[in-house]
């Protein structure tokens, strides 16, 4: 399993990189059909490349994703190593192990009748080529198991996620001389200010918030303004990021978001964007978590824990379809996206036999 982890660690694979993504699709690839005895099909949509192997009517989707955050050449900063029982390298944690344990779990069984395998090229970029492949092929499954990275160095498997919203809050001014005639413009900067304050208040509501997953945040990010220095502005930017605990919830800050008014006279306002991701509500993995643990105890395993995490993945996705999912199914570590980005090696094997047998059991 680590020569096979190598691999794809040492083949980068950063999103925005289309030529590193396909070259990591075949070494990817060339390793699934290794271990299954199956090429998958390669789909490239707007220069991403995905695979997926399916082995009849799907029942099972067993979910990855082979890009990464890291950009091409880290791996020059941080090599692949392995020292004390701890794996490092771009990717290893978020989530090149995660696709070795699933393969070799898949391998271990007698028979894969039922089970899809996608391993999509965007999830880190929010999967805008292969979300609606992601949805369509959920919706007829009676579970999919996400190879994300566990929740924490313990192993907690993810059992809710709050979805996902992003909007572009575009403030409309008019431009004029800054030192000659500024009172015959419309800052929107100043009005941009206003709007910033306005949307960091949006949250602020107690029925907005889920026992589980706990209150959405809703957070102005990027902010643009301007053109010269001597004019004023007449167009503003602010970008927002929304994480939801529950659908109405999102549903809820939506509109409130498309109901902002301009404090400043003259300024207008546009809202773009919207929702991106659903939330895994707790209710779409209990089973299979249930099933999980019981797994766990058979095994000899410690027992599993479940938790809730503000990051959103596939899982979304699926859960959104309608599809019960459990997320978290991958390696154990820790440090995803940073320098310390990790891999607890002890624990390779006792997860590929914890997701061998819940693929065995959901599939019947």
């Amino acid at each position: 399993m680590l020569t096979d982890l190598e691999q794809l660690v040492v083949c980068e694979s950063f999103s925005a990189d289309h030529a590193a993504l396909a070259r990591s699709a075949q070494v990817v690839g060339a390793l699934g059909t290794e271990l299954l005895g199956t090429a998958p099909e390669t789909i490239v949509i707007d220069g991403v490349s995905h695979l997926r192997w399916a082995f009849g009517p799907p029942r099972v989707l067993l979910l990855g994703h082979h890009d990464t955050v890291w950009p091409t050449g880290s791996l020059k900063a941080r090599p692949w190593s392995v020292s004390d029982g701890i794996a490092r390298g771009p990717g290893v944690l978020d989530m090149k192990a995660g696709l070795v344990q699933m393969f070799h779990a898949l391998a271990s069984l007698s028979s894969l009748d039922g089970v899809c395998v996608l391993v999509n090229g965007d999830e880190e970029v929010g999967s805008p080529t292969s979300r609606a492949l992601i949805e369509e092929t959920a919706r007829g499954c009676v579970a999919a198991l996400v190879l994300e990275p566990s929740a924490n160095e313990r192993g907690a498997l993810k059992t809710a996620r709050k979805g996902t919203s992003r909007y572009e809050v575009v403030v409309h001014g008019r431009a004029a001389h800054a030192g000659l005639e500024p009172e015959k413009g419309v800052n929107a900067s100043i009005e941009a200010a206003h709007q910033v304050l306005a949307i960091a208040g949006l949250a602020a509501s107690p029925s907005l918030t889920d026992s589980v997953l706990g209150a959405p945040t809703v957070t102005p990010t990027l902010l643009s303004a301007g053109t010269t220095l001597n004019t004023v502005p007449a167009l503003a930017r602010v970008v927002v990021d929304v994480r939801v605990p529950s659908l109405a919830a999102q549903d809820r800050i939506d509109g409130l978001l498309r109901a902002l008014t301009p404090r400043t006279s003259g300024a207008r306002l546009s809202v773009r964007g919207g929702m991106r991701r659903r939330p895994l509500e707790p209710e779409s993995s209990a089973e299979l978590f249930a099933l999980a643990a019981e797994i766990a105890s058979e095994l000899g395993q410690e027992p599993l824990h479940g938790m809730a995490v503000g990051g959103a993945s596939d899982g979304n996705c699926t859960a959104g379809a309608g599809c019960p999912t459990l997320d978290g199914l991958g390696a154990v570590g820790g440090g995803a996206h940073a320098d310390t980005e990790h891999v607890d090696v002890s624990q390779l094997i006792p997860r590929t036999r914890l997701l061998a047998q819940l693929i065995a059991r959901t599939r019947r």
